[in-house]
């Protein structure tokens, strides 16, 4: 690949990972056909290992359990030239595939139904791309910048492990992030058109915090209800509980759920059953609404004490709200408007999903930018067996993520 000029590399960078199409478009249906649960995605570790040492980036391997760091260039402590990270993760879905293309998933019940194998293909595309600049010394203005690129394919995003840590924390106890100035993500957006990209700043996805319950009665015969306490009773008026103090004690400009997701109750005839079990989700933007939605869950489960039983709440704090820096967000929309042009920026809503990337922008300035990845006219949502995507779209994340590295670099 030839040299790039200081001033034209970022606006040429689309055109480069245009050239290396096919690459990306391999790499992606080959992790999309070999799907992998969360902290057991080791053939896509290989598999990101091998692409790139061959492109003779360091590479160190198990971190977080799976999770595969590569390095580019020096930054610091070494010369004193800033770092910043490119994450990608790399681990698919309980969910068995609908999809009937040459490269649908070949294990039964797993699915890369969320992007991810998407997101693993472009970050090897930009680790291509920036790998095939030559170093710039000072003096010389084309290649690449001084400091160093550190690409971070992380495990398990989706599920936490037996401790309730993902992969993100868990790359980040292991040093992963260690000395790093910025990081930075795409997602895919299976709404928004092909080759568009999104991105805001401060909050962009919600806190989650998994949550299960036992509401406690005592059971009784069904024809003798008065001789029991019926926990399905007490469920009743701690789901109308959940839902008044949703609408009537959090701020109603401030976004914020209580989701039932499972019950659990008795299964025989005749029978009312000693206890319930439920299962559901908190999401939330702000730490203080976080915190009023943790408590008023706990006040609704206490109905159940009123009534004559007991009840035991776990709340998981499974990912705090992701925020993104608002200079790195400035800097990524200034490359998208050069790489892909100002029509192809776009600003997008909050979304109430969350992602375990809010730990590491935690950690160091952050942001994650959202690629458009809308096939056809046919909806296919994140997290459905039906999931695809328009792969036109993966130079265009490939560049950004490239570009904005570079762009770090010389401005930070």
């Amino acid at each position: 690949m030839g040299f790039l000029r200081e001033e034209d590399s970022v606006f040429e960078m689309l055109e480069r990972a245009r050239g290396i199409q096919d690459r990306l478009v391999a790499w992606r249906r080959d992790v999309h056909a070999h799907p992998e649960l969360g902290f057991e995605e080791h053939r896509t570790a290989r598999l990101v290992a091998d692409v790139l040492r061959d492109r003779g980036i360091t590479v160190e391997t198990g971190i977080g359990g799976t999770g595969v760091v590569g390095r580019l260039g020096v930054g610091r402590p070494g010369r004193g030239g800033p770092a910043v990270g490119l994450r990608a993760d790399m681990d698919a879905l309980p969910i068995q595939e609908a999809n009937d293309v040459p490269y649908a998933s070949q294990v039964p019940g797993v699915m890369h139904a969320c992007g991810h194998d998407a997101h693993v293909a472009m970050l090897l595309g930009a680790a291509e791309l920036l790998a095939g600049l030559p170093d710039s010394p000072e003096g010389r203005p084309e290649g690449r910048p001084e400091g160093e690129i550190r690409f971070l394919f992380q495990p398990s995003e989706e599920v936490p492990d037996a401790e309730g840590r993902s992969g993100a924390p868990r790359m980040i106890e292991e040093g992963a992030l260690d000395g790093l100035d910025a990081v930075l993500a795409l997602h895919v957006d299976s709404n928004a058109a092909a080759g568009t990209v999104g991105v805001r700043p401060d909050a962009i996805m919600a806190a989650v915090d998994p949550f299960s319950a036992t509401i406690i009665g005592s059971g009784s015969h069904s024809a003798f209800p008065h001789e029991g306490v019926s926990p399905i009773a007490i469920l009743a008026q701690v789901i109308e509980a959940v839902q008044s103090a949703r609408a009537l004690r959090i701020d109603p400009l401030k976004p914020a759920v209580i989701a039932l997701e499972s019950v659990y109750a008795g299964a025989a005839t005749g029978v009312i059953p000693d206890r319930v079990e439920i299962s559901g989700n908190i999401r939330s933007f702000d730490e203080d609404v976080r915190e009023q939605l943790h408590l008023e869950l706990e006040r609704a489960l206490c109905l159940a004490r009123v009534g004559g039983g007991d009840y035991r709440l776990t709340i998981e704090t499974y990912s705090p709200a992701t925020r993104n820096d608002p200079a790195l967000t400035e800097l990524v929309s200034s490359v998208v408007r050069e790489v892909a042009g100002p029509e192809a920026l776009f600003e997008p809503q909050p979304r109430m999903y969350g992602e375990d990337f809010s730990a590491m922008a935690r950690q160091v300035p952050g942001v994650m930018a959202f690629l458009g990845i809308r096939a056809g006219d046919e909806p296919r949502p994140l997290h459905s067996s039906t999931f695809d995507l328009d792969e036109s779209a993966l130079p265009v994340g490939a560049a950004v993520l490239a570009a904005s590295a570079l762009r770090f670099l010389r401005n930070e």
